[in-house]
C-alpha cells in the first residue's frame, strides 16, 4: 500500500520569525516527521499549496479536488491549517471511491509542544484502515467533516452540538 501525501500549508508548516508572531509557511514539515517516525510504508508527497487556511479560497478547493481526483492512489492524507479544515473536509466528501484523512496541527510542527506529529500519526493509521470516505484525523480522534467543529477556546475539533 502505497500513501499520498498533499501539503496544503497551515501552522502545521508555519516557521515564526519573531515574538509579534511574523511567520510564513515554510517547507512541509511532512518529509521530517515521516523519516524521525521511521516508517514502513511507501510514500508520495506533493505541496499543493502553502497557504494559511484562512487564506484558502472556493478555487483553491476545486483546484484540490481536481487534484485528489486525478490522483492513482486510494489512501490519501492531506496536511490543512485547522481554521477551514472541516469546509475543505466537506467539499471533498463527494469524492467515494478513496479514503482521504484530513489533518493538522493546532501549533507548528517546530514547535516541542506541537501535536502535530500525533495527528500525522492518527491520520496515517485511519488512512490504511478505514474505508473509503472523507475524515479528519485530530484531536486523538477521527471526525466526520460534516459532524465535527474547532473549538478555539479549548484548541481542539469536537463533535458539533
Amino acid at each position: 500500500m502505497k500513501i499520498k501525501f498533499i501539503t496544503l500549508g497551515g501552522t502545521i508548516d508555519k516557521v515564526y520569525f519573531d515574538a509579534m508572531s511574523r511567520y510564513e509557511i515554510g517547507p512541509p514539515s511532512i518529509q521530517e516527521i515521516l523519516k524521525d517516525a521511521r516508517i514502513n510504508f511507501d510514500y508520495e508527497v506533493d505541496s499543493l499549496l502553502k497557504k494559511d487556511s484562512l487564506d484558502m479560497t472556493d478555487q483553491d478547493r476545486k483546484s484540490l479536488l481536481k487534484a485528489v481526483v486525478a490522483d492513482p492512489h486510494d489512501r490519501i492524507v492531506i496536511t490543512h491549517g485547522t481554521d477551514t479544515m472541516v469546509e475543505t473536509g466537506v467539499a471533498l466528501k463527494q469524492i467515494k471511491n478513496k479514503t482521504i484523512v484530513l489533518t493538522g496541527a493546532m501549533e507548528p510542527a517546530g514547535f516541542k509542544s506541537s501535536d502535530a506529529t500525533f495527528n500525522l500519526g492518527c491520520a496515517i493509521a485511519a488512512v490504511q484502515t478505514l474505508p473509503p470516505g472523507v475524515y479528519i484525523a485530530i484531536s486523538g480522534r477521527i471526525f466526520d467533516p460534516e459532524k465535527t467543529q474547532k473549538n478555539r477556546e479549548r484548541k481542539q475539533f469536537e463533535e458539533k452540538r
